[in-house]
């Protein structure tokens, strides 16, 4: 990804408005140092010349991985702090696709890297915390009920739906995972392993 940082930065806005919060979005700083500690694990889709997703992710440890804490205590904040190069699960920390772009496979594309880069460095799994942007207007009143209605497909969620169909298993809940008022600031455990 070395692709000017400002420009990839910029995506998040247009993905993520609020209720989003602001203050969760990627900054150039953040973006460049996810390039000093892994740049094998960050990823970019052009169309033309004009950068249209952004996809980030680190390298956490077993024990980390089993823990299962919230996102900052997880990855070690915006800078990624805790990525560990000899650790067994590729962590994935964000997708970003510009909403002009969307529903083409980008998505996709981005997780069939991610699966290949677990398969070709011999870790055990790529793992993530997925955000249920849908949960706050389904009406239910917890999480868990909301993820066994979408996992039976009573309900689709715009960002765990399309996970489970790329091959994503769900584990558990994560309460109190991020500040995101949508999700309940909880979020589903992910994983998938070769």
């Amino acid at each position: 990804m070395k692709e000017p940082l400002e420009e990839v930065a910029a995506l998040q806005a247009l993905a993520f408005p609020p209720p989003f919060p602001s203050e969760l979005h990627w900054q150039a700083e953040h973006l460049r140092a996810h390039l000093e500690v892994f740049p094998d694990g960050q990823f970019v889709a052009k169309v033309g010349n004009r950068v249209v997703a952004s996809c980030s992710n680190c390298v956490i440890d077993e024990s980390n991985w089993e823990s299962h804490k919230s996102w900052s205590q997880t990855v070690g904040g915006p800078f990624i702090k805790n990525h560990d190069p000899s650790g067994s699960t590729l962590y994935g920390l964000d997708i970003t696709v510009h909403p002009d772009f969307r529903r083409l496979g980008i998505g996709r594309s981005f997780y069939r890297a991610r699966f290949q880069y677990v398969r070709l460095n011999g870790l055990t799994r790529f793992g993530t915390a997925c955000r249920l942007p849908d949960f706050q207007n389904s009406g239910l009143e917890s999480q868990e009920e909301y993820v066994r209605s979408v996992i039976s497909g009573e309900l689709t969620d715009r960002t765990l739906t399309p996970l489970l169909r790329y091959g994503m298993n769900f584990k558990a809940i994560l309460p109190n995972y991020l500040e995101d008022p949508e999700s309940g600031n909880a979020a589903a455990l992910l994983e998938w392993k070769p």
